[in-house]
């Protein structure tokens, strides 16, 4: 067990404010030098137990800290997926819209051409009748 020097020092120091030490109080100074020490050494232990739960708290703080960004992360790219897809998905059937309609207008012009070849057909052949019934008229 180290003690810092301010313990060491501490525990030095004379107790009486005059420094004299009297023949009796030998015994009185071990004892007040041992509560001293017991005293200093609690102190140091609370210390550095209050040092060590403070360096825990910051690597969990790290930890979760860490934790949290590497959830953040995977749920932007998650997102990012959801969405690409979501894009793609839509193209496509913009695409397959886009097709239709081109085809829808393929077939609309063919019926318009069909009907125009139809109308030139019956114009000509109200145009034979008219000229059949003349001698009649």
């Amino acid at each position: 067990l180290q003690l810092s020097d301010s313990v060491i020092d501490r525990m030095k120091e004379p107790s009486s404010p005059t420094g004299r030490q009297h023949r009796g109080s030998g015994a009185v100074n071990d004892e007040e030098l041992k509560k001293r020490i017991a005293e200093e050494l609690a102190l140091e232990r609370a210390r550095r137990d209050s040092e060590a739960q403070k360096r825990r708290l910051k690597q969990e703080q790290m930890y979760v800290r860490d934790e949290f960004g590497k959830l953040l992360e995977r749920e932007r790219i998650s997102s990012n997926e959801h969405l690409t897809r979501a894009i793609l998905r839509e193209r496509a059937a913009t695409e397959e819209e886009r097709q239709k309609a081109q085809r829808f207008a393929r077939q609309l012009e063919e019926k318009d051409r069909e009907l125009k070849k139809h109308d030139a057909y019956y114009k000509e052949q109200l145009a034979r009748l008219e000229e059949r019934v003349k001698p009649f008229f």
